[in-house]
């Protein structure tokens, strides 16, 4: 088996994202090397996603896709993810309309508390601000959700507290 093919099966194993490091140290190669390995891989066709914490195959289950436009204040960023994750909902992206370079979309990727801390936690850490502010707290998310019913309950919690943009 060679290291590519080594990398999709660790990737696809492991329970949680795994970094371009974690996977070097246990190839015994470089972060670099295992960068350019993921480029290639993707090139053959093989959809693997980059989030702030590692890789993760983009397996597509048969989930189905939404998009679900909320608009809140940064105070309340927290509040919004628990709420989708909380209630069923993976939340795959965020994505804004910037009146220069058009459509923006940051990969996410979160699927629980845990996620959502370590997103934050990597805001903070980084001084970093979230793509929402670039429009007011204006912004969509893409959310796979097991089914129709899922997708209701997550759009009823945020509509209760505000967040759902419906105008």
């Amino acid at each position: 088996m060679d290291r590519r093919e080594k990398i999709i099966q660790i990737i696809q194993r492991s329970e949680k994202p795994i970094s371009a490091s974690t996977l070097a140290k246990q190839l015994g190669v470089s972060r670099q090397i295992i960068v350019g390995d993921v480029a290639l891989i993707r090139a053959s066709g093989t959809h693997i996603i980059a989030t702030p914490r590692g890789y993760v195959l983009d397996d597509n289950k048969e989930d189905t896709l939404y998009t679900i436009a909320v608009h809140h204040q940064k105070k309340d960023l927290i509040d919004e993810l628990y709420t989708i994750v909380d209630l069923g909902g993976y939340i795959i992206d965020v994505i804004v309309e910037h009146p220069i370079y058009g459509q923006l979309c940051g990969k996410l990727h979160l699927s629980s508390r845990y996620d959502v801390d370590q997103f934050i936690k990597k805001i903070n850490i980084n001084d970093a601000k979230p793509l929402s502010e670039l429009t007011d707290g204006l912004h969509l998310h893409t959310i796979k959700c097991l089914n129709n019913e899922t997708f209701e309950r997550i759009k009823e919690a945020l509509n209760q507290k505000g967040y759902l943009f419906t105008k």
